[in-house]
């Protein structure tokens, strides 16, 4: 007669699956890090998914005084005026040119500055560096944007006078020149925004097992194929995890950063959909059709991350769902 050797727990109780940890059972064992959870689902749905309702006047001539019910419908009209009016292409065009800059110089910095500073063997001068390339994070983009100011000033700018100095001729006016609103945003965002992504990729590196570089060694690797063999495989999966994320986020500039950057003589190359809403959502009280331009750019943020997602995981990388 065949005897049961299976211990007890694994023993699979009627309609339970195997390996599976009951819904109730978790919830009583984790009940501390579900109530951890509780404000977070909170701030979400109050301030991200609460507010999704009033999406619907981008489907209606919305009048304040009459609100959500009384303004009256008026089906795809907004968008049918966003895709052939005038200012779309330039906006478009503008927003994704951004966005290129942003991928191809901003988004490979943190990556860069983190594989330096993880080849630092001195730890105080490591802890150093880092702490100073975290402090431009925590500047709002108003003081970012007066230390521009200060440097690239047609009258007083130091970096501006420097440059005058070595070529001569006429002073250029940096911040009202077209050709230069580009370079100065990214410039703007590499000195804010690198050090401070570094913490991610950091991180990962940390996780990385020491072994594998004595191995590297003895096997005659010497710095650049440990990099390209250890630590570049390494990290690779947080990388096209942060491509991801970063991809939803191609027609969503900073507006901060944008708005106190454009002026009336840059203002071609510098408008872009988010100073676009502002312009006709609340100084010309145009609600509805500012609403369809901002739910466009969601709905495009959406197909990004999802195509981005199905890329990486054709490509036989980890996506992030």
């Amino acid at each position: 007669m065949a005897t049961d050797l299976a211990p007890p727990e694994a023993k699979a109780a009627p309609g339970h699956t195997p390996g599976r940890v009951p819904i109730r059972t978790a919830l009583l064992r984790y009940r501390w890090l579900y109530l951890m959870l509780v404000p977070g689902l909170v701030y979400f749905a109050l301030f991200k998914y609460l507010p999704m309702y009033g999406l619907t006047i981008a489907f209606q001539d919305f009048v304040p005084f009459l609100g959500y019910s009384g303004s009256p419908w008026v089906g795809l009209k907004h968008f049918e005026a966003l895709f052939t009016g005038p200012d779309f292409g330039r906006l478009l065009f503008n927003t994704l040119f951004l966005a290129l800059l942003t991928a191809v110089f901003v988004f490979p910095a943190p990556i860069v500055v983190a594989l330096l500073l993880n080849e630092l063997r001195v730890g105080v001068y490591k802890r150093f560096v880092q702490s100073l390339i975290y402090i431009p994070h925590f500047l709002s983009w108003t003081i970012v944007f007066s230390l521009t100011y200060l440097l690239f000033s047609v009258d007083f700018g130091l970096v501006a006078g420097w440059i005058h100095g070595l070529t001569g001729g006429a002073r250029v006016d940096y911040l009202a020149q077209p050709d230069w609103f580009r370079p100065l945003v990214i410039l703007q965002l590499l000195w804010k925004t690198s050090g401070w992504g570094t913490i991610i990729y950091l991180a990962a590196l940390a996780s990385v097992d020491p072994n594998l570089y004595e191995a590297a060694r003895m096997d005659g690797a010497g710095r650049w194929r440990q990099f390209w063999h250890v630590t570049l495989p390494a990290i690779r999966p947080t990388i096209v995890v942060m491509a991801i994320l970063t991809s939803g986020n191609l027609l969503d500039q900073s507006f901060e950063q944008i708005w106190l950057l454009t002026n009336s003589l840059n203002r071609s190359v510098a408008d872009v959909f988010d100073t676009f809403v502002y312009y006709v959502g609340v100084q010309q009280g145009g609600y509805s059709y500012a609403t369809a331009v901002g739910l466009f750019k969601g709905v495009a943020g959406v197909i990004l991350i999802f195509g981005c997602n199905w890329l990486a995981k054709r490509l036989g990388q980890r996506g992030l769902f």
